[in-house]
């Protein structure tokens, strides 16, 4: 028998931005999400289709064969969202001792999916929630699109563990379930004891995590049917500018 913890969702008496403030997460069901950003959810349930021509993950250091993934990158300064430059994936060993510390070169995002108006009000309203945690500014903005699949028996969402991502916010959007048991969502305080466990089910539901206060993780999935995937975008957030390797003086 599997055995899920369902996410504590807003109710509608909450308001985003306090919440976020006193426990450093927030979980939105579809509706909530599309009605915060105003985003169309039949866009959204189009998107989906695209997750199933993602690039195979060429860095995984464990050897594995089960993540997927697309990567671009977008600057936001007030209502206006724009596409960067294509640029590699780059963290510090800090915040992802397994893969950081180098330089990943990931394809783009398809542009069936960039150049909608949806994915600028998508981008949009994630950077508002984020001024209202840390002020009004420029965003930086990583968008990555996975796919963790069965297909060595395990996948694993979050190979590097519980970890930060050295940015100010991440949104978390579940976006499929096909087949697979596990996937739990972990969420604990960064500077304490506490957490909190749960499952995100239903499509384009969203975690958002102020990276400042929380760590998080996933936990591995493992197949019901063949086939079996969990499928995420995952969009960070950051002031000031990417994240990029500091150039070692010679």
């Amino acid at each position: 028998m599997t055995v899920s913890f369902p996410p504590p969702s807003l109710s509608r008496a909450e308001a985003l931005g306090d919440v976020l403030q006193t426990q450093g997460f927030a979980v939105l069901g579809t509706q909530q999400m599309t009605d915060a950003a105003k985003v169309n959810p039949d866009q959204l349930l189009d998107w989906c289709s695209l997750w199933n021509t993602l690039p195979p993950d060429a860095y995984l250091k464990d050897g594995g064969r089960y993540r997927r993934r697309r990567h671009s990158s977008f600057v936001i300064d007030g209502l206006h969202a724009m596409q960067a430059p294509h640029r590699p994936h780059w963290q510090p060993v800090d915040y992802n001792a397994l893969h950081g510390g180098m330089q990943r070169h990931f394809d783009p995002m398809e542009p069936a999916m960039v150049n909608q108006a949806d994915w600028a009000k998508l981008l949009v309203w994630l950077a508002q929630v984020c001024s209202g945690l840390k002020g009004p500014q420029t965003w930086y903005a990583e968008a990555h699109q996975f796919r963790i699949d069965t297909t060595d028996g395990i996948g694993r969402p979050t190979p590097e563990g519980a970890h930060r991502d050295g940015v100010d916010l991440v949104a978390v959007f579940l976006v499929a379930r096909h087949g697979v048991k596990g996937g739990e969502t972990r969420v604990f305080d960064a500077a304490g004891p506490n957490g909190q466990r749960f499952t995100l089910t239903e499509p384009w539901s969203v975690l958002l995590l102020d990276d400042n206060k929380v760590i998080h993780e996933s936990t591995p999935i493992q197949p019901e049917q063949d086939g079996a995937y969990r499928d995420t975008l995952v969009v960070t957030l950051r002031g000031g500018g990417f994240q990029d390797e500091t150039p070692t003086p010679g």
